[in-house]
């Protein structure tokens, strides 16, 4: 069976993640901190990222790529300048998280797990983010909306879009 060949390019990105591995290189179990890291660089973790970190930490491509695909937090696909996800844990949920899912559907012509066509915002859920008490609750980014209905989707998609 013939190995998987991944160009993987040098760049400033590349070599600012290479500096940050090293950096970690001798702390116990450093994968998620440099997965970490490397979505913030690059804004994703393509296999190219992940095969840069599998070489430099010495461990399986498999391995890596089986982190990234367990934990939500991590894609492997480019994501927009804002990441709105919204809970759909049993409180949120039975509070109307999948109104609220499609609220934002209608309003970004686009579905779960995909990035409008601006690259603006993605939208994705989550099961739960321990908010129980603001339900239905999202964040965007790291900003969290609680008690969301229409009119807050609304005025949080035209914050965001004022900004840009």
């Amino acid at each position: 069976m013939e190995a998987l060949k991944i160009h993987i390019p040098d760049n400033e990105q590349y070599r600012e993640l290479g500096a940050y591995i090293e950096s970690v290189r001798n702390m116990p179990g450093p994968l998620i901190n440099v997965l970490h890291k490397a979505q913030g660089i690059f804004g994703y973790l393509p296999m190219e990222v992940q095969a840069f970190i599998s070489r430099e930490l010495d461990i399986p491509l498999s391995t890596v790529y089986g982190v990234v695909t367990f934990y939500n937090f991590f894609s492997m696909t480019p994501r927009g300048k804002y990441v709105i996800n919204v809970c759909m844990g049993t409180a949120c949920y039975v509070k109307g998280a999948g109104k609220v899912v499609d609220y934002f559907k209608d309003e970004l012509k686009v579905g779960e797990g995909e990035t409008t066509e601006d690259n603006l915002f993605t939208l994705t859920t989550a099961r739960c983010f321990g908010a129980c008490g603001l339900a239905p609750v999202l964040m965007v980014n790291e900003d969290v909306y609680g008690h969301v209905d229409r009119k807050k989707v609304t005025e949080i998609l035209k914050k965001y879009r004022s900004l840009g």
